[in-house]
């Protein structure tokens, strides 16, 4: 069999030649002149396809710097804080996850110790401590042997036994000493004691724990247990003045020194040295102590839980001694 290869196609010759060049160059030709007719038309230019009045975005100045890679994505500073939402996501999550600053709770007359009533706006005692004036306060009632009367705060024997220990808490390292309470029984029954000693724990914040004589005057001793209300007193029974005492070993060059007998609660002691008035720290046994001698036997200024102060002259650093004065705090 034979196999038939077919020829390449030999070109025409002839007259139909030119006339084939031809056409073309005339084709080309017009579209040249079609587009420059269009370049010269007015508001034509590059933007070719681009409708007339489109915004152009235009980055802002410096954004190359922080888009190198021209990504058009620009790279957060070392250290910034990234974030997948948009702004006003990240701004909604952030409201939401700081709470309202809480309004300020009112201001409570409360008092630790189991208060059972408060004022508002009680009488000006700039030093009180726990145990303030017109200030109510709950707790029980307990008894024990005061003996001849002497307890903690080291008054000596009490000729009067209408007295009490205060619980540790409201003890507060003997500011509660020689303060006068009014007590009083759920069954009406009330009487005053005066603070001579401490209720060590676990006697509770609001407890008393009254001489045996006074827990009678309540209720029948078998009881054991009282529940009271209790309350400062600044009593007109009160000695007419109060009395100085220097502790025992005391001299010029140490010294301790105790009130005794006042109407309101002590909230300071101070004496008098070359450099004015000095206030003297405070044990928990109710003397306050000059361990280095300055100001002992010199003038004495007491002041009140009221801030009332009391200046006393002239006393002479005899130890033990219950030194009469011409003071006391007014009645309030």
């Amino acid at each position: 069999m034979s196999t038939t290869k077919h020829g390449a196609p030999r070109e025409r010759r002839g007259r139909n030649r030119g006339r084939v060049v031809g056409i073309p160059l005339v084709l080309t030709a017009v579209g040249v002149l079609a587009c420059l007719a269009v370049a010269l038309l007015p508001g034509s230019g590059a933007e070719t396809g681009r409708p007339a009045g489109a915004a152009v975005a235009v980055a802002p100045a410096g954004d190359s710097a922080g888009d190198p890679t021209g990504s058009g994505s620009v790279e957060p500073a070392a250290g910034a804080p990234t974030t997948s939402a948009p702004p006003s996501a990240s701004a909604a999550v952030s409201a939401a996850a700081t709470p309202a600053a809480p309004a300020p709770a009112p201001a409570s007359a409360s008092v630790p110790g189991s208060p059972r009533s408060a004022s508002a706006t009680p009488p000006a005692a700039p030093a009180a401590g726990r145990i303030r004036p017109a200030t109510g306060y709950q707790g029980v009632a307990t008894a024990y042997e005061a003996g001849d009367g002497n307890g903690a705060c080291l008054y000596g024997p009490s000729a009067d036994m209408m007295i009490a220990a205060m619980n540790h808490t409201d003890y507060e390292s003997s500011r509660a000493c020689g303060a006068y309470v009014l007590v009083r029984a759920a069954n009406g029954a009330s009487i005053t004691v005066r603070i001579v000693n401490e209720c060590p724990l676990p006697c509770a914040p609001g407890q008393l724990d009254l001489s045996r004589q006074a827990f009678a005057e309540l209720a029948d001793p078998k009881v054991g247990r009282l529940s009271i209300t209790w309350s400062l007193l600044s009593p007109a029974a009160a000695p007419d003045t109060l009395s100085v005492r220097y502790k025992t070993g005391s001299s010029r060059y140490w010294c301790g020194i105790q009130a005794i007998g006042h109407r309101n609660p002590v909230a300071a002691l101070e004496v008098r040295t070359a450099g004015g008035w000095r206030q003297l720290p405070r044990t928990d046994y109710n003397y306050f102590l000059a361990a280095d001698g300055n100001g002992c036997g010199s003038s004495i200024r007491i002041t009140d839980i009221y801030g009332e102060q009391l200046t006393v002259d002239g006393l002479a650093v005899r130890p033990d001694v219950v030194q009469p004065t011409r003071v006391q705090f007014a009645r309030r």
